[in-house]
């Protein structure tokens, strides 16, 4: 044997014992990441992830999966992922060959990695499972050049609390527009001491998701903050600020409706779930809803919620499909709509809610018509990280708007094009 051949043989069997032994580091990984994924082999068993709240997931294991189970004659397994890890572990399990679930329920704030790692089965073949009832508004913005890659779960949008004890129509109404809203807080600040108007402050993906809104209703873009339309809502969250509530920069998702049912807010944005921590739980009905305000370019609002996918190496494609359709069935959505207060996806729903809950519904309704999909970009952490950081350095600090926003613009795009 020459030298040459000995080499080749060498370098070759190093690249084949380095392949094992990735395989084998990999696989450790999901068995280490995903110990109970173990019957990804039994047909019977359907696996779907999704990150809920206890009472949400109570509501699905004791209204929801049963029929399915007892219709298929299967057994469900629910697992609880948190938003931010789902992509990482789904992906492990892809790569690894044992995909551990077969059906996602997904925050539609990132989606485009999902589709661009090719993780979710293309939908396009199964379209018709979607009822017509189905909104179609809902379902346009899950295609991705031209392949619909996932389902409508839940839409969910934010709507406008307030204090009917004080917006009575008199003294003060409710904001319509962003003049009417700034007006708004700086009498009730001047009149109470402080001030009674919040938004989420938080710096973190509380305040992107208000910020989007804004930017938006201005008629701008949030992936580009030298876009005339947001420099012209960061410059108006600036005039605002001074006149909010201090607990603004402790509002978020939850403690938004603490604020709201202590009175230490009168007016504040949230998700529609609030209607039954702030009304049915702590009995404040003197706090009612509507949309939203109207910037310069109109009413926006940012639909937020979660999807359906069907991840593309599962086993079981054909029960997990017949799952998708079951969710969005329209008894399921009347159990989401009237035990958890989501939102539905279809139009035949809303009749059977109870009394109580319909205003605070037709403010949701009302607001997805303005409804506004997040982009489906692959580095969305990266804007969510420079819209925090404006938010801070210009509406709280006060800063010069377009001179921040022009040198965080810069490092947004830079970051951005290393993930093109």
């Amino acid at each position: 044997m020459d030298g040459k051949r000995f080499i080749v043989m060498v370098f070759s069997l190093i690249f084949i014992l380095v392949g094992i032994s990735s395989y084998y580091m990999l696989y450790k990984i999901y068995r280490k990441e995903f110990p109970v994924y173990d019957l990804f082999d039994d047909m019977s068993v359907l696996s779907i992830s999704a990150s809920l709240g206890e009472d949400e997931w109570k509501v699905m294991r004791n209204e929801v999966f049963p029929d399915f189970e007892r219709r298929h004659g299967c057994r469900i397994r629910a697992v609880n992922i948190e938003a931010g890890d789902t992509l990482k572990k789904i992906e492990v399990m892809h790569k690894a060959g044992k995909m551990g679930i077969d059906v996602l329920f997904l925050d539609n704030m990132n989606l485009a990695p999902y589709v661009e790692k090719r993780l979710v089965l293309n939908l396009n073949r199964y379209r018709d499972i979607m009822d017509k009832n189905v909104y179609d508004s809902l379902v346009k913005p899950l295609d991705f050049n031209g392949r619909l890659m996932f389902f409508p779960g839940r839409p969910n949008v934010q709507i406008t609390y307030y204090n009917t004890d004080i917006f009575d129509g008199k003294k003060y109404k409710i904001p319509q527009t962003w003049d009417e809203l700034l007006d708004v807080a700086k009498r009730l600040k001047k009149e109470y001491g402080t001030g009674k108007v919040a938004i989420h402050g938080t710096l973190d993906a509380n305040t992107t998701s208000h910020v989007f809104e804004f930017v938006e209703a201005a008629g701008g873009d949030i992936t580009d903050l030298n876009d005339p339309g947001t420099i012209k809502a960061f410059a108006f969250l600036k005039r605002l600020y001074p006149y909010l509530s201090v607990e603004t920069k402790k509002a978020n998702w939850n403690t938004t409706n603490k604020f709201l049912s202590e009175e230490s807010i009168y007016l504040g944005k949230n998700w529609p779930f609030g209607m039954n921590i702030i009304v049915k739980q702590n009995g404040k009905n003197n706090i009612k809803a509507y949309d939203t305000w109207a910037g310069p370019e109109g009413k926006a609002t940012m639909i937020g919620g979660d999807v359906i996918a069907i991840t593309k190496r599962s086993k079981k494609h054909e029960l997990a499909l017949e799952f998708a359709k079951y969710l969005m069935s329209k008894d399921v959505q009347k159990v989401f709509v009237q035990k958890l207060g989501w939102p539905p996806i279809r139009n035949d729903v809303l009749g059977k809610v109870p009394k109580w809950q319909r205003p605070f519904f037709n403010a949701v309704m009302n607001a997805l018509k303005h409804g506004k999909y997040r982009p489906a970009i692959m580095g969305w952490s990266v804007v969510d990280k420079y819209v925090n950081k404006a938010f801070k350095d210009i509406v709280i600090d006060q800063g010069d708007v377009k001179t921040i926003l022009k040198r965080y613009a810069s490092k947004m795009d830079e970051e951005l094009k290393w993930l093109k």
